[in-house]
């Protein structure tokens, strides 16, 4: 089988390791990965700050770039619930929509094409651990992927997931949102420490990098223990592809 590898804005600017760990576990099941280098934005930014017309460039610049009938795979339920609902959304009525409704097909979050298309289950080699798990707001009711991300983990023998009492509320970071409403973000994101911290574990791990850059640099500034990882490099961890578990 060959797939896509969509790393993702963030990816290729401050987690390129998750994105090795994402492709190395793609690899392990036996999947050749291709990683087109001229990939770009999927374009949420513009538009959720209401540049349709932009966004819409960016959003075929991506069909045209993916051009092979082969899976496009991405370690972020943001960018697939951008890629494969709102592209829809911004095309609906044009002649494009044809063009931009066979690409959504192709997408999928990482996750949900281990569990689901490849049935993934996990020899855990860890140590017992206790975790909790945040869902971002995308993946959870766009993309709709996180019985996935929660099936990868709950296979790892080792691994206790305590599940935060207040999951489903956004941490704030909402990308464009923090940097406008920077007082409400911050009372958001310490809501979401305080459930975490309540939960006692050792692992705070998140499916999506933005989340992940919002709560990790609150956390630090606050001085919690609680260690934030990516799933994907929690799952290279627990599994050996990377070093250390």
């Amino acid at each position: 089988m060959k797939v896509y590898f969509y790393s993702t804005c963030l990816g290729g600017v401050a987690y390129s390791d998750t994105c090795v760990n994402a492709i190395k576990l793609l690899q392990k099941e036996g999947v050749e990965v291709i990683f087109k280098k001229d990939q770009t934005c999927c374009g949420q930014p513009s538009y959720n700050s209401g540049y349709y017309e932009e966004s819409k460039k960016i959003a075929l610049y991506n069909v045209n770039l993916f051009e092979e009938d082969y899976p496009i795979i991405a370690p972020s339920g943001s960018c697939v619930g951008m890629m494969r609902h709102d592209y829809l959304e911004l095309f609906e009525g044009s002649a494009e929509y044809s063009r931009v409704y066979d690409f959504s097909l192709r997408i999928f979050e990482l996750s949900e094409f281990l569990d689901k298309r490849l049935g993934v289950r996990y020899q855990d080699q860890g140590t017992p651990v206790k975790i909790t798990w945040h869902s971002n707001c995308h993946a959870l009711r766009v993309a709709k992927i996180i019985d996935s991300s929660k099936a990868l983990l709950r296979s790892l023998k080792n691994v206790e997931l305590i599940e935060l009492e207040r999951e489903e509320e956004c941490c704030g970071f909402g990308g464009t949102f923090s940097i406008k409403e920077p007082e409400i973000s911050q009372a958001m994101v310490s809501d979401k420490i305080d459930d975490i911290q309540s939960r006692n574990v050792e692992y705070l791990i998140s499916g999506d990098a933005g989340c992940l850059l919002n709560i990790s640099g609150a956390m630090k500034k606050m001085g919690v223990k609680v260690k934030p990882m990516h799933l994907y490099d929690f799952l290279a961890q627990r599994t050996g592809v990377m070093g250390g578990v």
